[in-house]
Order: structure tokens, then C-alpha cells, then sequence
């Protein structure tokens, strides 16, 4: 299977701006759905090339969460199995945050995810590689 880059997001706004020129799964979940969505990839063969927990934006504080991975591997990758099951401990942490954001800053907190994207794909673009995480 040939190896492609994808965004997984349940960001509205990273899918209409489809940055990088990426192609972009939305899925119509919350947080935690992206996280799970990401680990059932990486368990098919995904690598991780964002962390799950970039920015300084913290699982209850957003409702938002846009992810960076590559498809089409042929085993599981140990290092972003252990990156996202750890992200989604850290999810769950802070659930009871969750659902407490105002109508009027949803756009923000899609900016803001967005942004982070924006950026981790600079820095992804610049190094050529998969990002690493120690």
C-alpha cells in the first residue's frame, strides 16, 4: 500500500481550508473521537507526525483537535501507539471540562486549531520527517 499523509480532524474549519493541500477526514465527533479514530489507524499500519497533545491547548479547553498522520504502513508503530494512548489518558483527565465552551468562541477555538496545524505542518515540511517525540 502506497504511504500518504492525511489530516484527521473534527475541525469544520481545517476541512473547508484543507491546509497543505492534504487530504482531510472529518469526522463529526468530539476530542477524544479524533484521538480514538487516530489510534484505530495507527493499529492498521499509521504513523503519528503531530502529537496528539501539540499547543499549549489542553483536551478540556478545546473542543477542537486536528491530527497529522501517514497511512499506509505495514506494522504498528510502538512509538505513536504509546504518544496516543497517553494523549487519550491525558483526555480523560480532563473530561469533566468538556462541552462547557460558549457559542460565540467555537470559531475561535476552530482558529486556534487550525493555527497549530498550520504550524506543526511548517515545522513537518521543513524537516522533511516524521517528527520525533522523546
Amino acid at each position: 500500500m502506497k504511504q500518504k499523509n492525511v489530516i484527521v480532524t473534527n475541525n469544520p474549519l481545517v476541512s473547508e481550508k484543507q491546509p497543505g493541500n492534504l487530504p482531510v477526514e472529518y469526522l463529526e465527533t468530539d476530542y477524544m473521537g479524533v484521538l480514538k479514530a487516530a489510534r484505530d489507524k495507527i493499529h492498521s499500519g499509521a504513523t503519528l507526525l503531530t502529537h496528539p497533545l501539540y499547543g499549549s491547548v489542553k483536551p478540556g479547553e478545546t473542543p477542537y483537535r486536528s491530527l497529522l498522520i501517514r497511512e499506509g504502513g505495514n506494522k504498528v508503530d510502538l512509538q505513536s501507539l504509546r504518544l496516543i494512548e497517553a494523549a487519550m489518558e491525558t483526555c480523560r483527565k480532563f473530561e469533566e471540562r468538556t462541552g462547557l465552551f460558549g457559542a460565540g468562541s467555537v470559531r475561535d477555538f476552530q482558529v486556534v486549531d487550525l493555527s497549530l496545524l498550520m504550524s506543526a505542518l511548517g515545522d513537518f515540511h521543513e524537516s522533511r520527517q516524521t517528527l520525533s517525540y522523546k
